[in-house]
């Protein structure tokens, strides 16, 4: 009988949770530019760092971009290395 009210218990716990979906891979028309710092904003966190692939669902081809186009955009000074707050 305890086995029965685990399994329930089990089943009833179960999220579902939707795959992220690479919005670049979805979107042809979205183009990953160092010079679009409204766009390459949402892949950073509030501290200046890179959000990884698994927060948001970018594909490893596009997540390479937009690193690389990031990185550009920090050198050329359109986003900030890191935030002043302390």
């Amino acid at each position: 009988m305890v086995n029965k009210v685990k399994a329930q218990d089990l089943q009833k716990k179960r999220v579902y949770v939707r795959k992220k979906v690479c919005k670049f891979c979805e979107d042809p028309s979205l183009q990953i530019d160092y010079k679009d710092p409204k766009l390459l904003k949402q892949f950073i966190t509030e501290r200046g760092k890179i959000m990884p692939r698994r927060m948001t669902g970018t594909c490893a081809f596009h997540q390479r971009k937009l690193r690389n186009a990031i990185k550009v955009a920090r050198i050329i000074a359109l986003l900030p290395f890191t935030t002043l707050s302390r």
